[in-house]
C-alpha cells in the first residue's frame, strides 16, 4: 500500500462514519415521530370509544323520550275526546243543577289534566325546558338528545378518519426507517399531521367534515 492509497483510505473512514451518524439521526427522528403518532392514535382510539358510547346512549334516550311523548299525546287525546263529550252533555237541555255541577267539575278536571299533559315543568326548575314530564318538556329533551347524538356521530367520524391516516403514517414511517428514505418519511409525517388534526377536531368539532 503506497502513500496515496493510505491517504485515500483515511479519507474514506470519516465519510463512512458521517454516513452512519446521519443514518442514526434519521432513524432516531423517525422513531420519535412514530412514537408521537402512536400516542395520537391511542388518544384518538379513546375518543372514538367515548363518542360511540355517547352516540348509543343519546340515541336510546331520544327514542325513549319520544315514546314517552307519544304516550302522553295518546292520553291527552283521550282526555280531549272525553272533555268534548262532557261539553255536549252540559249543552243538553233539562239538566238539573246537581248533575250539571258534577259534569262541570269533571270537565274542569279533564281540562286541567290536558293542560298538565301539555306542559308539566319540574317544580325544582320550572324555567328549565329540559326538565319536566309535559309534552313541551319531553319534546325539548328528545331534541336535545338527538343533537347530542349527532355531535357524537360527528366526533366518531373524525376519529375514524384520523385512525386511517395515523395507521398509514405508522406503516410508512416504519418503511422509511428500514429503507432510510426521507421522502417516505415526509409522506408519513404529512399523513400523521392530517390524522392528528382530525383527532383534535374529533374532540373540538371546530370544522364540519363534508362527508
Amino acid at each position: 500500500m503506497d502513500t496515496s492509497d493510505a491517504a485515500e483510505l483515511i479519507g474514506e473512514v470519516p465519510e463512512a462514519a458521517g454516513d452512519n451518524d446521519r443514518a442514526n439521526r434519521f432513524r432516531n427522528r423517525a422513531a420519535l415521530m412514530i412514537a408521537i403518532l402512536a400516542a395520537a392514535l391511542a388518544i384518538g382510539g379513546l375518543g372514538a370509544g367515548n363518542a360511540t358510547d355517547d352516540m348509543i346512549f343519546n340515541n336510546i334516550r331520544a327514542s325513549d323520550t319520544w315514546a314517552f311523548y307519544q304516550a302522553k299525546n295518546v292520553r291527552q287525546t283521550a282526555y280531549e275526546i272525553a272533555a268534548e263529550a262532557l261539553e255536549a252533555d252540559l249543552a243538553a237541555p233539562g239538566l238539573d243543577a246537581g248533575r250539571r255541577a258534577a259534569l262541570q267539575r269533571r270537565l274542569d278536571s279533564y281540562r286541567a289534566t290536558i293542560a298538565r299533559y301539555d306542559s308539566e315543568p319540574d317544580p325544582a326548575a320550572p324555567n328549565d325546558p329540559l326538565r319536566g314530564e309535559g309534552k313541551t318538556q319531553l319534546r325539548a329533551q328528545a331534541l336535545a338528545y338527538e343533537v347530542a347524538r349527532d355531535q357524537a356521530a360527528d366526533r366518531d367520524g373524525n376519529f375514524d378518519l384520523a385512525e386511517v391516516f395515523l395507521q398509514l403514517a405508522l406503516v410508512l414511517g416504519s418503511i422509511a426507517i428500514l429503507a432510510l428514505n426521507r421522502a417516505i418519511c415526509g409522506l408519513a409525517a404529512g399523513l400523521g399531521l392530517v390524522g392528528a388534526l382530525l383527532t383534535a377536531n374529533g374532540f373540538l368539532l371546530l370544522v364540519a367534515l363534508p362527508i
